[in-house]
């Protein structure tokens, strides 16, 4: 059997209520079933989670850590797991558009100099019931979007000190050495409701502050080598 070419991962924790809705439209893509695999990492769950992925059997892998360790933590070991060249994020509690990997993926294939893509969302309700279109550029999230592992591996992948803000921290570290290219079709769908970590403002707070103060210290560092 060949490899997969794309590898889909999936963090969870404690999304029972989603996470069905999310796995179909991973499992759904239009795309060679040989040629993608979903890889679920379930984080700790407390809830009815393990039984939500128990429905779809063999047609995905479900890593599960026996303690929350964090979202990039989880991601990190889905990411390890992945035997596909191409790395895409999916988040439980939200779902994607049939085309969402094939799109994604040949935008990557024809333009073999473009190091990332993504693509823009729709924001959706607790229901999954649009709100608006957003501009993945102008309001950026940390799905939608497409990596070559190599890249992801070159960054050291996830830094698992962000329990918030990780995505920020990818991004950044990111397009100090890389681009990511906008596909200005919206394949993602980002649920808004009230279990969303980003709810969260005081942990939020801390981890802006840490995100800026770890920068402010690599600035530094550089400014401090370049005078040397």
């Amino acid at each position: 059997m060949s490899l997969p070419i794309v590898s889909i991962v999936i963090p969870a924790l404690n999304q029972e209520k989603f996470i069905g809705r999310s796995i179909r439209s991973a499992l759904n893509q239009h795309f060679g079933k040989d040629d993608f695999e979903v890889i679920v990492v379930d984080d700790g769950s407390t809830d009815r989670t393990s039984y939500a992925l128990q429905v779809f059997g063999d047609s995905i892998q479900v890593l599960r850590n026996e303690q929350n360790l964090g979202l990039p933590a989880a991601l990190n070991r889905g990411i390890r797991a992945a035997r596909g060249r191409f790395i895409v994020r999916l988040d439980a509690d939200d779902f994607v558009h049939e085309q969402y990997v094939n799109l994604l993926y040949w935008h990557l294939m024809l333009n073999q100099t473009l190091p990332a893509v993504a693509c823009d969302y729709i924001l959706v309700d607790e229901q999954g019931v649009y709100i608006s279109h957003k501009n993945c550029e102008a309001d950026p999230i940390g799905c939608g979007i497409m990596f070559r592992i190599e890249h992801l591996i070159d960054l050291g992948l996830y830094d698992e000190s962000f329990r918030l803000n990780e995505d920020q921290d990818l991004r950044i570290r990111f397009l100090k050495k890389f681009s990511i290219y906008r596909v200005p079709l919206p394949l993602y769908r980002y649920r808004r409701h009230g279990g969303n970590m980003t709810n969260d403002q005081h942990s939020l707070a801390h981890y802006d502050r840490q995100l800026r103060e770890k920068f402010e210290r690599i600035e530094t560092a550089d400014a401090h080598y370049l005078d040397e």
